[in-house]
């Protein structure tokens, strides 16, 4: 078990030229709702590529903040909230340490570990720093979604507890660098078996599928 000790939402915001994000989000206080599309009061902005059941729930591993803050120069959106865009504050919980279907109690509600979260230029234009996704790729520091399995309620200071471990041979980073590092090419027996993950997203496992037909 290990405490949440921010829960964060946003809502889209101008974020470069005319596009919007709602990256930027801020600790809600008292409980708030989590449902099947995720936390009461968050949204986003880019609805082709974030938001919908497989990606209600946002978690960046907030044990990663000290060495982006080494590699950054102590960057002022790591003294703050949800620097990643992150909707759970955690600590102690890691991409090698948690597996694709891992379920977890939080408050009322049950959750379950969906998919990794693919990086993108919006992490960079945050920053203002370059190079950052390919760090994330290089070191599989990319965070996870979970879907919503139990509607309910939460609130900072509640403990993320794990109740359910989903395949231990597939954990968030190695599935992450079997897909998206070029150092970690997978075998086909490895992509066959990450199409078989049921609680895989769709999404994910067509994309896998479509390599193996290929």
């Amino acid at each position: 078990m290990t405490e949440v000790f921010a829960i964060c939402t946003g809502q889209p915001k101008s974020f470069r030229g005319n596009e919007t994000s709602a990256i930027d989000k801020r600790p809600v206080e008292g409980p708030v709702g989590i449902g099947v599309l995720g936390i009461a009061g968050d949204s986003v902005a880019d609805t082709k590529h974030h938001g919908g059941v497989d990606m209600a729930v946002h978690h960046y591993p907030h044990d990663h903040y000290a060495v982006w803050n080494a590699w950054l120069g102590e960057h002022p959106l790591l003294a703050g909230p949800a620097a990643f865009g992150e909707n759970l504050m955690v600590t102690g919980l890691t991409e090698d340490g948690v597996h694709i279907g891992d379920r977890f109690r939080l408050g009322s509600a049950l959750l379950e570990i969906s998919q990794p979260r693919q990086p993108c230029w919006k992490v960079e234009h945050r920053f203002g720093r370059m190079g950052m996704v390919a760090r994330i790729i290089e070191r599989h520091d990319c965070g996870w979604y979970y879907r919503v399995i139990e509607a309910g309620e939460a609130q900072a200071g509640d403990v993320l507890e794990c109740v359910e471990t989903g395949p231990e041979d597939w954990t968030v980073a190695r599935l992450f660098a079997a897909l998206y590092d070029p150092a970690h090419r997978p075998s086909r027996a490895e992509l066959q078996d990450i199409a078989a993950l049921e609680r895989l997203c769709q999404p994910w496992r067509d994309k896998v599928r479509k390599r193996l037909e290929a």
